[in-house]
């Protein structure tokens, strides 16, 4: 495993409608490098209502920014994309976690081996984040600041399906995985921000 110094990590946390992704766009357009931003948006446009959640997200962030979509392969769409960027990314927004782990959970299935199979992506995405730090550090370039976007889901009532069971104990293994690598960690509360690990 590549050392994690490597990695500029923040992860933010939260419950819905909690001020995540306006911290994540904050945290990106205050970056003192932040020209070349790259937006990972893992939601997909099932309905109507996703749709109209998605382009209310869209419209929020600058025009300047590069988006790119990936419902399922985080890693290996993240570095496809870099390899076909000259001039690397200063800023990449992961937004979100939570989407991403739901749309894998959806084709993995609610089996014993599913929270399993969430751990393997959950750490193939980290080593390819640290790869990618590691590569632009090489090619003496700045490192991109990755900013990462998860829900908080261990606060609620138990799900009353096995899926739902699955779903919440995958994302609160993949948000201790995330935080674990990370070098800072925030809680959003109503808009409001508790730092549970400062930078």
């Amino acid at each position: 495993m590549i050392d994690d110094a490597w990695l500029d990590l923040t992860l933010l946390l939260g419950g819905v409608r909690a001020g995540k992704s306006a911290k994540a766009l904050s945290l990106a357009a205050s970056h003192r490098s932040g020209r070349r931003v790259l937006f990972v948006a893992t939601a997909q446009p099932l309905d109507d209502e996703m749709r109209r959640r998605i382009d209310n997200h869209r419209a929020e962030r600058s025009a300047e920014w590069e988006t790119l979509e990936s419902p399922t392969e985080l890693a290996r769409d993240i570095t496809a994309r870099f390899a076909a960027a000259a001039e690397g990314f200063d800023v990449v927004i992961i937004d979100c976690l939570t989407l991403w782990l739901s749309n894998m959970l959806l084709a993995v299935g609610d089996g014993d081996d599913a929270e399993a199979a969430v751990t393997e992506r959950v750490r193939a995405l980290l080593d390819s984040c640290r790869q990618l730090s590691r590569a632009a550090r090489a090619q003496h370039r700045m490192a991109p600041r990755w900013i990462v976007v998860s829900n908080e889901v261990g606060f609620g009532v138990v799900p009353p399906t096995p899926l739902g069971r699955t779903y919440r104990d995958a994302l609160g293994r993949a948000n201790q995985l995330v935080a674990a690598a990370a070098d800072e960690v925030t809680l959003l509360v109503a808009g409001l921000e508790v730092p549970l690990k400062p930078r």
